[in-house]
């Protein structure tokens, strides 16, 4: 009962009542990243995605980032775009999570180290 009230009322919430009705209506499935996330295509050309979790666009890896955005690219002519041994897999931003990246864990021993307050 509680997921029903958080589909309808929250759009923070993987899709809105709103968004599965113009999925189902309107939309044609384009394809899925291997995240999960679902993306689709109206007749009239607008694009949208449907995430499998959180919702985050840095979720979204590069291929379809293009597809979502118009940009020519080889996602057009197949969805899985073969990667080289050197390419790692895409990663989501971690900003303001524990993962992080903190160039001085200890930042208080970062801040002495290069900095000295003056003594009057």
């Amino acid at each position: 009962m509680l997921t029903i009230f958080k589909k309808i009322f929250t759009w923070w919430n993987v899709d809105t009542f709103g968004t599965r009705l113009k999925t189902i209506l309107f939309g044609k499935f384009a394809g899925s990243d291997s995240f999960g996330n679902k993306y689709y295509e109206s007749k009239n050309g607008k694009r949208w995605v449907i995430y499998a979790d959180e919702i985050d666009a840095s979720k979204i890896p590069v291929e379809w980032y293009s597809w979502m955005h118009f940009t020519p690219n080889k996602i057009e002519k197949k969805h899985e775009l073969d990667k080289y041994d050197w390419q790692k897999p895409h990663k989501p931003n971690p900003t303001g999570t524990e993962q992080a990246y903190y160039p001085n864990k200890n930042k208080e021993n970062a801040i002495n180290k290069k900095y000295k307050s003056w003594k009057f």
